[in-house]
């Protein structure tokens, strides 16, 4: 917007509501990038406007510098067999990236050098575990988090960036529900802020939220509003401080419909209440900029402007992840190597 064009009351509002808003006359689009491969990337992690980084299928990573303009394919050479779900980045040198599921595939990769070299930190040995995501909640104390092993689910941790892992005794949490697990689609089934962590479920009766407030080590539970199936339940979270959270969901093999696939929460996650308007469509990837919030899916990205209380439709590609920096830089990834940023 130029110096020179007068804001609107409502676009003005939505400004000094939502710290990062969008005119109602111009909303937000999709700028692809120009990745140059074909794979599907569900792990995102942006680190600003100029730096991010992807990690998907066929165990590729990529890494940019200028804002997307080039790519670089940067993965483990190792892992090409594999397939990413989820990275974690702290700035354009350091980042961590983890690799999906049964036993042995289950790994965790990390990078000191922007990717020219990686060390395999973890691999599972636990026949039993499937890993589905990650999130650090601080540069250098971070977690994973695999399906239920013996009953409940089970806590990776680490408290060096990333270079050790250790299984979390699972005596503080609870017990999971016979067909309950986490969706490994965008790498945000299990996020943090401010110190604490939360993890979502589904494929049971009742799609549920986990929290920790002592960095992963006891948790507690609670069910949402968002409907569970064997393909459903909550597929991503967001928190933008302690309190304030969102969830998205739906199922992922009825992709066209999902109705209370949306829920917000103020205490912490400990009541959910669904959207007052639903995407309505399956959501796979939910991201908080400033008070703004984008959630996407195959099917489309759609932007709330009150907290995810009420959301609208403004684009129709598919994507699978979306994150968010500290300086409102948006970034979404998905299937045939697209990598998109958000216009402001």
């Amino acid at each position: 917007m130029t110096p020179h064009r007068k804001l609107s009351i409502a676009a003005l509002a939505l400004v000094m509501l939502g710290g990062f808003g969008f005119t109602p006359d111009r909303g937000p689009s999709w700028q692809l990038t120009d990745t140059g491969v074909t794979a599907r990337f569900r792990g995102l992690a942006p680190v600003s406007g100029k730096v991010a980084w992807a990690a998907g299928s066929a165990g590729t990573v990529l890494r940019t510098v200028d804002g997307g303009r080039t790519w670089a394919s940067v993965g483990p050479p190792e892992a090409a067999a594999l397939q990413f779900r989820d990275i974690e980045a702290a700035d354009a040198r350091h980042a961590v990236a983890l690799t999906i599921g049964n036993g042995a595939d289950s790994r965790i990769y990390a990078t000191a050098d922007g990717g020219a070299t990686w060390t395999e930190t973890f691999r599972n040995d636990e026949p039993a575990a499937f890993y589905d995501c990650m999130t650090f909640l601080d540069r250098r104390h971070g977690l994973a988090l695999s399906d239920p092993v013996g009953g409940r689910f089970r806590i990776l941790a680490t408290s060096d960036g990333g270079r050790t892992w250790r299984v979390r005794p699972t005596d503080g949490m609870p017990d999971a529900l016979p067909g309950e697990f986490a969706f490994a689609a965008s790498g945000t089934c299990l996020v943090s802020a401010g110190g604490h962590a939360w993890f979502a479920t589904g494929g049971d009766a009742t799609a549920r939220v986990f929290a920790s407030r002592d960095g992963g080590r006891s948790w507690t539970v609670t069910g949402s509003p968002v409907p569970s199936g064997p393909s459903a339940g909550i597929y991503s979270l967001a928190f933008r401080d302690p309190r304030h959270g969102l969830a998205v969901g739906g199922d992922y093999a009825a992709p066209t419909a999902a109705p209370d696939g949306s829920a917000v929460t103020r205490d912490g996650g400990r009541h959910w209440t669904v959207s007052r308007t639903v995407p309505g469509e399956y959501r796979s990837g939910v991201a908080w900029r400033g008070r703004t919030a984008l959630a996407v899916g195959p099917t489309g990205s759609d932007v709330s402007h009150d907290g995810g209380v009420t959301w609208r439709r403004f684009d129709t590609g598919s994507f699978d992840a979306v994150a968010c920096t500290a300086d409102g830089s948006c970034w979404a990834s998905g299937q045939d190597g697209r990598i998109a940023r958000l216009s402001r």
